[in-house]
C-alpha cells in the first residue's frame, strides 16, 4: 500500500521484461540481471504464466537495484552497515491492491564487480505455515532489507534531490534574470519562499559531514555522493506528474479519460489526487500566463524570459546543459508546462513526500534507515538468534537506538507545518498584483483546489478504494491542498519551507 499511497510513491513501475535486466554497464559491473524466474513466483500468479501476466498489466516491480550497486560494495565495507541492493515483483491483485510475490537481495560478487552481483530470492512463506514459522521470520526480515532501501531512496532521492536540490536553480536564476514587476516572477517568487535558508540549515546540521543522514543512513559517509550521482538520471521534463506515470508504465495515453490518461492500477491514491492537483495548477498557470503573453513570438521577443531561461538551462542546471529534453521556451505550451512543473516540485511533489515522514517513519521498524547485520545464515549464532528470537534479531538489524531517536526528532520537525505557512491557493498578501484579470484567475484557482478537497474526501469514505486507507485505516490525505499548524498530515505549501 505504501509504495502507492505513502512516502515514496514515485519508485513502483510497471513490470515490462522477465526476467528484471539491469541497465548498469556490463563491462564494469558483470552481469546483474536478476535471479528470479517463474518457478519463485508462478503458483502466485492464479493461473497465468508469466507472459499472460505481464501482458495483461498485472506484475509490478520495486526496483532498488541499479541505483545502490555501484556503491554497495564500499557501503558494506568501509561503513558499520551491511545490506543489501534488492528488487520485488508485485501482483495486481483483483482488488487493485499489489501483493507480493518475490524479493531478491544482492551483493557484489566477492571477486570484483566485474563478476556481477550474488543474488538470492525469498518468497512468502505458503498460505497454510501457521504464524510465526521460520519462514515467515525470514520473509519478514527480507521486507526489512526491502524498507530499508527504499527509505534511503526516498530521503536521498525523492524528497532531498528531486525536490530541495534541484529547485534551487530555478529560485536562483528567477531572483537573479526577472525584475520584480515580471508577469512570470510574480507567478513563481510565492513558490520560492525560504526554501534557500531552509536548504541552507540542512547544508549545516543534516547533510553535512557527520551530520544526522551521514549518522542514520545506510549509506553513511557516502550519503551525499550516492544522490549527487543519481542527478545523472535526472531529467526535468519528467518531472512532470504526467510524464513520470507514463515513464514508470503506471500510466498510458487515453484521451478519453479524465487528465488524457488510463492509470493501470486504478486505486493509486498518489496518481489519482496528483493528477486533480496537477491539472488545476496547469490550469491557473495557463489562464495567467495568457493574459500576457497571447502569441508564441511573445515568448521569444521577452529578453528576460529568454535570460532567465538560459541561466537556468546553462548555468543553474549547467551539467545538464546539453540535454536535447531541455524546452527551447519558445512557445507558450513550453512556458506553461515548464511553469508548472516548477510549481509542482515547489509545491504538491515535496508536501507528498514529506509531511507524512512522522506517521509512517516515527515506528522505526516500519521504514528503517539501516541495516547493521546480514540475512543470518544456517548455522550460525544469528540464525539461531532469528529462529529462538525473531524480535530481538530484528531489532539488533535494523537502525540502532541512538539513530532511531535522531530520526524520530528530526522527521517529527520536517512532518509540522508552522502558523504562518502559506497554502498553494493562497498569497501572503492579497495586493501581490492589482491585474485585475490576474486576480479573478488567482480566485478560480483557489475555488478549483477547494473542489479537490471535497474529492479527497469523498475517495476517503468509500472502502473499496483499500489502497486509501490500508490495514489500519490511515486516510491519504498527503496531496489535501489546505492545513492548519503543527503536525496534520495533510496540507500543500506554496513552497519547500521545511
Amino acid at each position: 500500500m505504501e509504495m502507492l499511497a505513502g512516502l515514496n510513491p514515485v519508485i513502483i513501475s510497471l513490470l515490462q521484461e522477465f526476467p528484471p535486466r539491469s541497465k548498469l554497464n556490463a563491462k564494469v559491473y558483470g552481469n546483474q540481471d536478476s535471479s528470479i524466474s517463474e518457478e519463485h513466483i508462478r503458483h502466485f500468479l492464479k493461473g497465468l504464466t508469466v507472459a499472460e501476466a505481464i501482458k495483461s498489466n498485472k506484475l509490478f516491480i520495486l526496483d532498488h537495484h541499479d541505483t545502490v550497486i555501484p556503491y554497495l560494495r564500499r557501503i558494506n565495507d568501509n561503513t558499520t552497515s551491511k545490506t543489501y541492493a534488492t528488487r520485488t515483483i508485485l501482483y495486481l491483485q483483483n482488488d487493485d491492491t499489489l501483493k507480493p510475490m518475490a524479493i531478491e537481495l544482492s551483493l557484489p560478487h566477492p571477486g570484483g564487480d566485474q563478476f556481477g552481483a550474488i543474488n538470492k530470492v525469498y518468497t512468502p512463506p505458503p498460505a497454510d505455515q501457521k504464524e510465526g514459522s521460520l519462514e515467515e521470520i525470514i520473509w519478514q526480515l527480507a521486507k526489512a532489507y526491502v524498507a530499508v532501501n527504499d527509505s534511503v531512496s526516498h530521503e536521498l532521492i525523492t524528497h532531498f534531490l528531486h525536490t530541495h536540490a534541484v529547485i534551487e536553480p530555478f529560485v536562483i536564476a528567477t531572483n537573479r534574470q526577472l525584475s520584480l514587476i515580471h508577469p512570470i516572477y510574480k507567478l513563481l517568487h510565492p513558490h520560492f519562499r525560504d526554501t534557500m535558508s531552509i536548504n541552507a540549515i540542512a547544508r549545516q546540521i543534516l547533510i553535512n559531514g557527520g551530520g544526522v543522514v551521514e549518522l542514520a543512513f545506510y549509506p553513511a559517509k557516502y550519503s551525499m555522493e550516492f544522490s549527487s550521482s543519481l542527478y545523472k538520471d535526472w531529467n526535468f521534463t519528467e518531472q512532470a506528474l504526467p510524464q513520470d506515470l507514463k515513464k514508470r508504465g503506471m500510466a498510458v495515453p487515453h484521451p478519453e479519460s479524465k487528465h488524457g490518461l488510463r492509470l493501470l492500477i486504478k486505486d493509486y491514491p498518489y496518481a489519482i489526487d496528483g493528477l486533480d492537483i496537477w491539472s488545476v495548477i496547469r490550469n491557473w498557470v495557463s489562464d495567467y500566463t495568457s493574459l500576457y503573453y497571447k502569441t508564441d513570438e511573445a515568448i521569444r521577443s521577452d529578453t528576460e524570459l529568454q535570460m532567465w531561461w538560459k541561466e537556468l538551462v546553462e548555468v543553474g542546471h549547467g551539467d545538464k546543459r546539453d540535454e536535447p529534453w531541455w524546452p527551447k521556451m519558445e512557445n507558450r505550451e513550453e512556458l506553461i508546462e515548464s511553469c508548472t512543473t516548477m510549481i509542482w516540485i515547489a509545491s504538491a511533489l515535496h508536501a507528498a513526500t514529506n509531511f507524512g515522514q512522522y506517521t509512517y517513519s516515527g515506528y522505526m521498524p516500519n521504514r528503517p534507515t539501516n541495516s547493521r547485520r546480514f540475512m543470518p545464515v544456517e548455522g550460525t549464532a544469528e540464525f539461531e538468534e532469528l529462529r529462538e528470537n525473531p524480535d530481538r534479531a530484528f531489532m539488533r538489524t535494523i537502525t540502532a537506538k541512538l539513530q532511531t531517536l535522531l530520526v524520530i526528532s528530526l522527521i517529527e520537525v520536517l512532518s509540522m507545518h508552522s502558523s504562518d505557512e502559506v497554502y498553494l491557493g493562497q498569497r501572503d498578501t492579497a495586493e501581490w498584483t492589482v491585474d485585475l484579470a490576474a486576480a479573478a484567475a488567482f480566485e478560480r484557482f483557489g475555488k478549483a483546489l477547494a473542489e479537490v478537497e471535497e474529492r479527497i474526501v469523498e475517495r476517503n469514505r468509500e472502502e473499496k478504494l483499500r489502497n486509501r486507507h490500508g490495514p489500519v485505516k490511515i486516510p491519504y490525505t498527503l496531496l489535501f491542498p489546505s492545513s492548519g499548524a503543527g503536525m496534520t498530515g495533510k496540507g500543500i505549501p506554496n513552497s519547500i519551507t521545511i
